[in-house]
């Protein structure tokens, strides 16, 4: 009976790892925008809970407890003003409450007031150009090599062995910690969208237009996102990543992309 049990507790065992691995919600990332963007999807999600299970609760009550063939009868009346009265103002004060913050958050995210360095994003069929404004530093940064060959039909390499297949790049967004970095992201062809979820970061590159934001890392590390707008055949092999160094590591960083 063992060895029969054991291969399937082994699956179940392999299963809950991989499990493990799920990210179902939103991450928090790393940045103060990112921790607030998640405390308000916390919220709302947790109204919207309280919500269903109320409004759910309540017809499966009536439908158990006020059924024809227990003999129930339905009531004549076609209104009741109180009730009229508490259902439009307790959702139109829940959704102040709720209103409030998110605007809070939303002018922090548009406010680029502080701001200690400049990149210039330009989005291209199917890559990323960054622009370090006044440092005279560019390059474009394309999907690596290892996964831009594993991507290939006819090619014999196993994708799960490619390490962050699809998620990597030649040459990463390289910025330094615990700074204000404002961007300007625009399009070389179509549109793309520029998306790194620690950041709590999505924003359009549209074709004569510029747009801008910021983010300010807290922690030094890799972090990677995708373009977020369909822009083609190749819209899928065009990641982002971006690179955390501390300041000093960063300097050395710039230093060397100038001497180069």
């Amino acid at each position: 009976m063992t060895r029969f049990l054991m291969p399937i507790l082994g699956s179940f065992a392999a299963m809950s790892t991989a499990r493990a691995d799920w990210e179902l919600n939103m991450p928090v990332g790393v940045t103060d925008i990112s921790a607030e963007v998640y405390d308000l999807h916390m919220m709302v999600l947790g109204v919207c809970t309280i919500a269903a299970a109320l409004t759910f609760g309540a017809m499966i009550y009536a439908l158990v407890n006020f059924r024809k063939s227990t003999g129930a009868e339905a009531e004549s009346w076609s209104h009741n003003t109180k009730a009229e009265i508490i259902w439009t103002v307790v959702p139109t004060l829940i959704l102040i409450a709720m209103a409030v913050p998110a605007a809070q958050t939303l002018v922090k995210i548009e406010d680029n007031r502080g701001s200690e360095m400049t990149v210039k994003i330009t989005g291209y069929q199917w890559k990323w150009h960054y622009e370090y404004i006044g440092e005279d530093v560019g390059f474009y940064s394309t999907l690596a090599s290892a996964s831009n060959s594993a991507r290939r039909l006819g090619n014999e390499v196993d994708v799960y062995d490619v390490d962050n297949y699809l998620l990597d790049v030649d040459q990463p967004l390289v910025i330094p910690v615990d700074t204000h970095v404002r961007y300007l992201i625009t399009s070389n062809d179509v549109i793309h969208a520029w998306w790194v979820p620690a950041f709590a970061v999505k924003k359009d590159a549209v074709p004569g237009f510029v747009n801008e934001g910021w983010f300010k890392v807290n922690e030094p590390g890799t972090y990677r996102g995708q373009c977020a707008e369909l822009c083609g055949k190749d819209h899928g092999f065009m990641p982002v990543v971006v690179e955390v160094l501390s300041k000093a590591d960063y300097a050395d960083w710039l230093d060397a992309q100038k001497s180069s």
